[in-house]
């Protein structure tokens, strides 16, 4: 099942659970305003080259819109606007006062030089810079793009609206960028699995993890949960994957990793199929890198007691039925790997206030706001009677549609 029709199930049922009215719920679907732009570069060589650049703007009742812009090839326009939707349910559930967007470029950013990507966003950027903005929609990194596509943004961007730190998030430190960024989204993840497990009378301390992705929110989580005291026993990414049943060390894999662009190879562990990762025995699965990862086929022989969903849309509706039965306990993306676009709102607060904040803070204010997201949910579980995703997104939509009627545009 594809992301989009995956979201608007989860939205349609929400809306049921609420008792939305039919039109309201009609109009918090259709997005805001799609954007699809040329961009025509020259290449190195003196050629030229023409690209696809577009950008979904989902819904702002709640504030700006915000979410990341990716470079891939395969840009989908479904996925795009699922994401966007995604977002919008997102920044509702986190509290922060956005709403959703996504956005990107179809291209292999392998295949163009640093100058050509760089050309790239800044005819992206001149393109959409009036349909952008510090308090219309701030975009992101995503995959493909990071702190130095958004420096680009940042500066063709204000050229035309004078200096604009933020316009964007995720920039490098020096511009403006906020610390405790990087590891955002893992800690957050770290912060919403401890406020699981104490629902449960229990801790991260002692427990088993298998995390499926160790890219950037993979190692974070990885790092942190080790460092609390729990024990990692699997860990893969698309190189391949090591097991260690007496937990696997992890300052010395991240070395490994720097060093060899992967976790294969590392003697710490042995290696296994990367396939079989989901299912190995543990106490807590991290699935941190694609989507529809947990599907039908491999439901029923997943082990874990908790589910994590670290990554955006890992867990296909026919899985989620097979595990809920199974007594699988799954923490969904929309709140457990909100960390990122929280302290992201962090960073936009600090560059309109022009006063920066130290990484103390930052991490402070991150727990605050995912405990309290954890509490907020389960209040909706309570009063609709239903599971952590169903809470999440009778949540997100709740708010966005309060909002949307007091501001008098429901249809």
């Amino acid at each position: 099942m594809n992301a989009l029709v995956a979201t608007n199930r989860n939205f349609k049922l929400a809306a049921r659970l609420l008792g939305l009215d039919s039109k309201l719920e009609r109009s918090l679907l259709i997005p805001f305003r799609e954007i699809k732009v040329e961009c025509t570069i020259p290449k190195d060589d003196g050629t030229l080259a023409s690209f696809v650049g577009f950008r979904v703007q989902h819904d702002n009742a709640r504030g700006p819109m915000k979410g990341g812009i990716r470079y891939h090839p395969e840009v989908d326009p479904d996925e795009v606007n699922a994401l966007a939707q995604l977002m919008t349910w997102k920044t509702a559930v986190a509290n922060i006062p956005y709403g959703g967007a996504k956005g990107g470029i179809g291209c292999n950013p392998g295949d163009l030089s640093i100058s050509e990507l760089e050309r790239l966003t800044r005819v992206f950027t001149q393109k959409i810079h009036d349909l952008i903005g510090i308090h219309t929609d701030v975009p992101a990194p995503d995959m493909g793009t990071g702190p130095q596509t958004m420096a680009w943004i940042l500066d063709e961007y204000s050229k035309f609206h004078g200096y604009s730190p933020a316009v964007v998030t995720g920039k490098p430190i020096d511009l403006g960028g906020s610390l405790g960024r990087d590891a955002a989204t893992g800690r957050g993840v770290l912060f919403a699995t401890e406020a699981l497990l104490n629902e449960y009378g229990k801790s991260i301390h002692g427990q088993r993890f298998v995390i499926q992705g160790f890219g950037n929110v993979g190692s974070w989580a990885a790092q942190l949960i080790s460092e609390n005291g729990g024990k990692i026993v699997a860990v893969s990414d698309i190189t391949g994957a090591i097991k260690n049943s007496k937990g696997i060390d992890i300052p010395r894999l991240l070395n490994h990793v720097k060093e060899n662009r992967g976790v294969r190879g590392f003697n710490g562990g042995d290696p296994i199929d990367p396939k079989s990762i989901l299912v190995e025995d543990c106490d807590v699965l991290i699935p941190a890198a694609l989507g529809g990862v947990i599907n039908r086929e491999n439901a029923n022989e997943i082990k874990a007691k908790f589910i994590i969903e670290a990554a955006n849309h890992p867990t296909d509706p026919e899985a989620d039925e097979i595990l809920s039965k199974k007594g699988v306990v799954i923490l969904p993306d929309i709140y457990a790997n909100s960390g990122g676009v929280t302290v992201s709102y962090f960073e936009w607060v600090q560059n309109i206030q022009g006063f920066m904040w130290d990484e103390e803070k930052v991490n402070n204010e991150l727990k605050t706001y995912m405990t309290k997201g954890f509490k907020d949910v389960k209040e909706m579980c309570k009063a609709h009677n239903c599971d952590l995703r169903m809470g999440a997104f009778t949540l997100g939509v709740n708010r966005v549609a309060r909002a949307t009627v007091l501001r008098g545009w429901e249809a």
